[in-house]
């Protein structure tokens, strides 16, 4: 939100949560970000719902964040290649249903890998499946925790989420998120 806050191209024009507890509303406040929830089951059983929000707000790209649902096929059929995610590993290692946050991080850290870091992909039909667009590593070492892990990575999505969806989404020459 802050990296787009005063983007002349790219606008952040809504936030919906499927959680009520998400902190991401209070941010969405902050800068002025108009947000709705939605909950779960409306994900799961009436997902035109959530296009018709979608299409009335003027959304031409969909950025994930911690939204750990499989997307329904009619959102991705109504934006096939503009909705992106971010997932706390290198994927197609660690992916998947199930994977996400602490899972990932403890699945990391029990397969001894030397390595990890962050994938932003296109969303498609399947968990963690969809087209990469970015990966960034950083190292595991033999000492981390769990949470040293967590932080390390959480840098990396700081670092380039933003950047990395600003780019993809000029270049496709669309105008809001």
């Amino acid at each position: 939100m802050r990296h787009f806050q005063f983007h002349k191209d790219i606008k952040i024009s809504l936030l919906i949560y499927n959680r009520k507890e998400a902190g991401a509303k209070e941010k969405a406040e902050k800068f002025g970000i108009p947000s709705k929830y939605v909950p779960k089951a409306v994900f799961e059983d009436d997902s035109i719902a959530v296009v018709d929000i979608l299409m009335k707000a003027g959304i031409d790209y969909i950025l994930l964040a911690g939204f750990l649902l499989l997307i329904p096929p009619s959102i991705v059929e109504a934006y096939p290649d503009r909705i992106l995610n971010i997932h706390p590993a290198l994927l197609p290692e660690f992916g998947g249903k199930g994977m996400h946050g602490t899972f990932v991080h403890q699945a990391v850290k029990n397969s001894g890998a030397n390595r990890t870091g962050i994938s932003i992909h296109i969303v498609d039909l399947e968990y963690d499946k969809g087209k990469i667009l970015f990966q960034s590593a950083c190292p595991v070492w033999e000492t981390d925790s769990e949470s040293d892990i967590a932080a390390r990575v959480l840098v990396l999505e700081h670092l380039h989420y933003s950047l990395v969806a600003e780019q993809y989404i000029i270049s496709k020459k669309e105008k809001k998120v």
